[in-house]
């Protein structure tokens, strides 16, 4: 007799989450509120632009997506560097290089901090030292959890210019925080697991083509073939114990029943429907907060940045991407600057960021000073991923609740890694794992989807 899962919310938990159960057997119904698959990963289109909401990156390390990337049949619509190699751009300065050479870990990063223009011999010689030290910090330590990457960066003599010139450079697009706010135990993950351990681990990959193409067109077309009905425009209103089984209430929609029910939606959408059996303290999940990402968007006339991406320093301009190639974009060049940590630009107009942004440009790229704008816009993620805050592990549940059948999973849960792509699919993978073994602890009964 198979087993019946039914999974809440279509983002790449939800996706991640729906396939595992489906290869292993079961039968299983996901539901997304939305007319498309995604979660916070998308693209759309603006006057013929085919435009992402935001620039979404992953690292050779993030086996999970780029596991569920095959699992798409979608490894040839993004690339994925043969070697991290990182341009750091400063108004009116030459291009300085954060690169990796051939060696292993840890010396693949030191021709590029020795060399590393942005910083003075003596910031270099510290920054080495604080990364030798960082290999050392316990992240699983709930007291290296409760202290900020600040103060740690603080106590080991990092200057402000190291902080800006190489430190949020990975840390702020990562945790989406900077460093004064964050979690020590997280920064000290990502840095450890991205950065220090394996040499090859921070090469970084990107999709070539519109995000909606991979994680809405392709994943619903893996779903399909995996035998998963996909239900769009179908959102959840209550879900409440029923007997030996769950049920769920749509909004506008017949009541389903299922065996097992994966919860796979933001935290605060979480605490709105977990049922009181499920034992979750609703005012710990929406102490998680939330963090902004804002994402402008800017067409010129011609090309003005020569790399594929490039980051910036003593700029406002935090990361900038190339994303003329599959835009749609008939002539010029399509830049996107993506902004982490953005609460100021959260608030700001749009002719206020064009006012600032567009200028830190120019200083930043000559071709761009004398180039037409032909557009420019602008997409806010108020929610983009919870603060990885110290204390916020303590916050963070696993995938099983107190209720038989009901799992949670996103990149919110306790995957140990931040709110990335890939945390989202390993919280699927942990929460489909944790549903199909409670399921094979009970007795499985058949359901009629209606």
């Amino acid at each position: 007799m198979r087993r019946s899962v039914m999974v809440i919310g279509g983002g790449l938990a939800g996706i991640a989450a729906a396939l595992e159960c489906a290869d292993a057997g079961a039968e299983v119904m996901l539901l997304e509120s939305r007319g498309r698959l995604g979660g916070a990963a998308y693209s759309f289109t603006r006057d013929h632009l085919v435009a992402d909401n935001g620039q979404h990156v992953f690292l050779r390390c993030c086996t999970a997506y780029r596991g569920l990337l095959e699992r798409l049949g979608a490894t040839d619509m993004v690339t994925l560097q043969p070697r991290l190699c990182i341009p750091v751009l400063a108004p009116g300065r030459p291009v300085a290089w954060l690169r990796r050479n051939g060696l292993p870990s840890p010396l693949h990063l030191a021709t590029s901090v020795a060399r590393y223009g942005h910083l003075t011999l003596r910031e270099r010689v510290a920054l080495a030292r604080a990364m030798q030290a960082l290999r050392a910090v316990d992240p699983e330590d709930p007291s290296t959890d409760d202290r900020s990457f600040g103060d740690w960066l603080a106590e080991h003599h990092q200057s402000a210019a190291a902080i800006e010139g190489v430190w949020n450079l990975i840390a702020r697009p990562t945790l989406n925080l900077l460093p004064g706010d964050a979690s020590l135990a997280q920064a000290a993950q990502v840095f450890q697991v991205g950065l220090l351990q394996d040499a090859d681990a921070a090469d970084i990959g990107y999709a070539r083509v519109p995000l909606s193409e991979i994680h809405d067109v392709a994943a619903r077309a893996a779903l399909r073939r995996a035998g998963v009905e996909v239900r769009l425009r179908r959102g959840v209103t209550s879900i409440t114990p029923d007997g030996d089984g769950l049920r769920v209430e749509l909004n506008a929609a017949p009541t389903i029943e299922a065996d097992r029910v994966i919860l796979a939606v933001p935290h605060d959408r979480a605490a709105q429907l977990l049922p009181r059996a499920a034992g979750m303290d609703a005012g710990r999940l929406i102490a998680l907060g939330r963090s902004a990402i804002v994402n402008l968007h800017v067409v010129y006339d011609r090309r003005v940045l020569e790399h594929p991406f490039a980051a910036g320093v003593h700029t406002p301009v935090q990361f900038v991407f190339d994303r003329t190639a599959g835009s749609r974009l008939g002539s010029g060049q399509y830049l996107a600057v993506s902004l982490s940590a953005a609460g100021n630009e959260l608030c700001a107009s749009v002719d206020e960021l064009r006012a600032r942004y567009l200028p830190a440009l120019a200083d930043l790229l000559p071709a761009a000073r004398d180039a037409g704008v032909e557009a420019f816009f602008v997409t806010r993620e108020h929610s983009a991923t919870f603060r990885a805050a110290p204390g916020a592990r303590a916050l963070r549940p696993g995938p099983r609740t107190r209720l038989p059948g009901l799992v949670l999973a996103g990149s919110w849960t306790d995957t140990g890694w931040p709110a990335t792509m890939e945390g989202a699919v390993r919280s699927g993978q942990a929460a489909a794992h944790e549903a199909l073994a409670t399921a094979a602890r009970s007795r499985p009964r058949e359901v009629a989807w209606v």
